[in-house]
């Protein structure tokens, strides 16, 4: 096995840099030395500065916009290709493109499966990440992907919360599959936020589906960009009785006004994970680590070991 140990490497793009330590740390090496040299016009080229020949490389890089983390992930699987790595696995915590994942409109393009395309072009060889946005994107590749979930540390989190009255619940129709499973494992009731647009364009009505009087409630989703949805559902749960609302949310996307959002609402407190870092702090927002969970799946990857056991639901 030490060997075998031997021919690992684990190196991290700029996005994922704090993450990528956490995990090498976890996974007992230390992370492989790349330098990206950046030109003058914005554009950059990663290069490894240490021999990858004949090894097993894990590339970690969550690609959240702007497209250069996306950009400079491919750069340096191209590059390990290159250099003779014998697998070049990208390990994506955050998959972006992930809610274009259909056409959902005349004359749009599938981003996702163009992701997928370019992984795949430019020599990735397995790809592992975490709740994807919609489970069938794992098709769009023709490689093995490990899809990781984050039930298995959001579980755990609410039972040390003790909560008397548990509901489960989905901020939208398209959560529910997600939440159903949530509420089936931990033996509880679900509630679900439906969206009714009336006419295109026009203000929104929502109904809360499900008693959620003298509850406490749990959002379940996969990620949050904006925060207008979630803290709508929560505003609404709280007006049909609720009697606690928090969310539980993979990935902290947190765009435009969501950080104000957050603290405007009526959230007892959102729990997200570090797939993405935060770009500030908030006092109604915890992050739950990752690391252990990519590390022990890039062990049973590396030694050929079955990774279904660490999943709960």
């Amino acid at each position: 096995m030490d060997g075998m140990n031997e021919l690992v490497k684990i190196c991290a793009g700029t996005a994922s840099i704090a993450l990528g330590e956490k995990i090498s740390q976890t996974y007992g090496k230390e992370l492989a030395n790349v330098n990206i040299l950046r030109f003058s016009d914005g554009e950059f080229q990663p290069s490894f500065e240490e021999t990858v020949r004949g090894a097993d490389l894990f590339i970690i890089q969550s690609t959240m916009p702007p497209a250069d983390n996306l950009m400079e992930l491919l750069q340096m699987i191209d590059a390990a290709k290159r250099a003779s790595a014998k697998n070049i696995i990208a390990v994506i915590p955050y998959f972006g493109y992930a809610r274009q994942d259909r056409k959902d409109k005349p004359r749009v393009s599938i981003g996702s499966k163009l992701v997928a395309n370019l992984l795949s072009a430019a020599g990735a060889t397995r790809i592992m990440t975490m709740d994807l946005h919609a489970d069938q994107i794992q098709g769009f590749f023709e490689f093995p992907v490990d899809h990781l979930f984050a039930s298995t540390l959001f579980i755990p989190y609410i039972k040390s919360l003790n909560l008397p009255d548990l509901v489960m619940a989905a901020p939208d129709t398209g959560g529910t599959k997600r939440a159903n499973a949530y509420s089936k494992f931990l033996n509880c009731d679900l509630a679900i936020c439906y969206k009714q647009r009336k006419v295109h364009n026009q203000i929104e009505s929502m109904t809360v589906i499900g008693d959620v009087k003298g509850k406490d409630v749990v959002i379940i989703d996969d990620l949050i960009d904006t925060a207008g949805t979630l803290t709508k559902s929560a505003q609404m749960m709280m007006e049909h009785g609720a009697k606690t609302v928090r969310a539980l949310i993979t990935h902290p996307v947190l765009s435009g006004p969501a950080y104000e959002r957050i603290e405007d609402s009526v959230l007892t407190e959102l729990v997200v994970t570090d797939t993405i870092p935060l770009k500030q702090e908030s006092s109604k927002i915890k992050v739950l680590g990752v690391a252990d969970l990519f590390a022990s799946t890039m062990r049973s990857i590396v030694s050929d070991e079955s990774i279904s056991s660490q999943f709960i639901i």
